[in-house]
């Protein structure tokens, strides 16, 4: 019979131990997504910058030599990062697909003229630099209008300072939420193990011995949770990486050797610092109070 007993309370604990594992990889894995999640908001904020087009309009009969003469010009310049000649007869064709009619058949001509997009550098499309970019494009001889949807690019450079102080804070809210989880986790699993702790107090073990064993396997608790935790993030951004191409892949080297490494470290030092508290309370705790 005790020897039935003792296979039962071996499977209890390790079915304890496997849950709290389980438990343990998922808080990790959302303390990863919001770490990846503040490693990529400024280059989030960035892709969203450098994705405003800006559109350069040119006089109709400027020649198509000089126009690749004004594009490449353009090129060079420090605050652009790409850009695109659309002329007339691709112009007249992308606002018929948008149209969804022809409008050329109706007015008899082509009333478009040629144009250049051009799409800026994130540290360069804010309030401050762009009016000063518009005055320089001006000075291009051939360009008749510069045309940028300016509201828009006030209200996000507006927002993404708002936002960033959102996420922070909510990565904070979610760091200290997981925290207490993960401690709660490992307080539950020493406490159904506080009656061997006590036996080993009995037999004379120090507390430092008895401590070393929990501590251990605290430490390969958290190093297996987050491997877990690591493979979940993996999976996350390979199924991710084709909706958001540019922003996030797994050749990341900020995702290789900060974020990683981080879970890692924090998976381990949080199982076991929980731990240590957690047995230090029953190596001081009185034996009547092992039973509430």
């Amino acid at each position: 019979m005790p020897q039935n007993d003792a296979k039962v309370e071996q499977r209890r604990l390790r079915s304890s131990y496997l849950t709290s594992t389980i438990s343990i990889s998922l808080l990790l894995l959302l303390l990863g997504s919001v770490g990846m999640l503040l490693l990529y908001t400024n280059r989030l904020s960035n892709y969203i910058k450098e994705n405003i087009h800006f559109k350069i309009i040119l006089y109709d009969n400027l020649p198509e030599v000089e126009i690749l003469r004004i594009k490449k010009s353009l090129d060079v310049k420090q605050y652009v990062k790409k850009t695109t000649y659309i002329n007339k007869e691709q112009a007249a064709i992308d606002l018929k697909e948008a149209l969804g009619e022809d409008f050329i058949e109706t007015l008899g001509y082509n009333p478009l003229s040629p144009t250049i997009e051009v799409k800026f550098l994130a540290s360069y499309a804010n309030n401050d630099s762009i009016p000063v970019i518009e005055r320089d494009l001006k000075e291009f001889d051939g360009i008749k209008e510069v045309y940028y949807q300016k509201n828009l690019v006030e209200e996000l450079n507006a927002n993404v300072k708002k936002i960033s102080l959102v996420i922070l804070f909510f990565s904070m809210l979610l760091l200290l939420i997981a925290l207490t989880l993960i401690n709660n986790t490992i307080r539950l699993t020493i406490y159904s193990r506080r009656f061997l702790i006590r036996t080993m107090q009995l037999v004379g073990a120090t507390p430092s011995y008895i401590l070393r064993p929990f501590l251990f396997r605290g430490a390969i608790q958290g190093l297996i949770g987050s491997m877990i935790a690591i493979l979940l993030i993996t999976l996350l951004v390979f199924s991710l990486q084709d909706q958001m191409e540019g922003l996030i892949n797994l050749n990341d080297l900020q995702l290789i050797f900060i974020l990683f490494p981080g879970i890692i470290v924090l998976g381990v030092l949080i199982n076991w610092v929980s731990t240590y508290f957690a047995v230090s309370k029953y190596l001081r705790i009185k034996t009547d109070k092992l039973y509430t």
